[in-house]
């Protein structure tokens, strides 16, 4: 099983960036909960269910275009997915491109992902991925 959660969050991403947020909800459960940390976002907040993450997306359509997910590495961490990715896009006014490293650790309920984590370094990643209830 725990090769197929690889599999699946590899395609989410793929559907992320052919169709944006509408292209991923297929993936995410109704329940879902992405929370982002204060060092990874300038307006640190938690979203749940579809509409949260229509809400999350929303605040990077106003400024950027292009948004997209370049995924580095998946790995299996325990029931978790471990993503270290690259989130790209263009400044709106501005034009330039712009890049941010992250990790992300995705848990999965039903088939679907029901929760994503955000994180700086790997280390902290795994370490939260070991150590968070499934």
């Amino acid at each position: 099983m725990s090769g197929e959660n690889v599999d699946f969050i590899e395609r989410g991403f793929e559907a992320f960036n052919e169709g944006g947020v509408e292209g991923i909800l297929s993936f995410i459960h109704p329940e879902f909960e992405a929370t982002t940390p204060p060092n990874l976002a300038s307006e640190p907040d938690t979203y749940r269910g579809h509409n949260g993450i229509r809400r999350w997306f929303d605040s990077f359509d106003e400024v950027m275009d292009g948004i997209r997910w370049d995924a580095h590495d998946f790995q299996q961490a325990g029931d978790k997915v471990v993503v270290e990715f690259t989130l790209r896009a263009r400044g709106k006014t501005t034009g330039l491109d712009f890049g941010q490293d992250a990790v992300m650790v995705w848990s999965m309920r039903d088939g679907k992902a029901i929760r994503v984590e955000l994180f700086e370094s790997l280390d902290d990643a795994l370490r939260a991925a070991r150590e968070s209830p499934s």
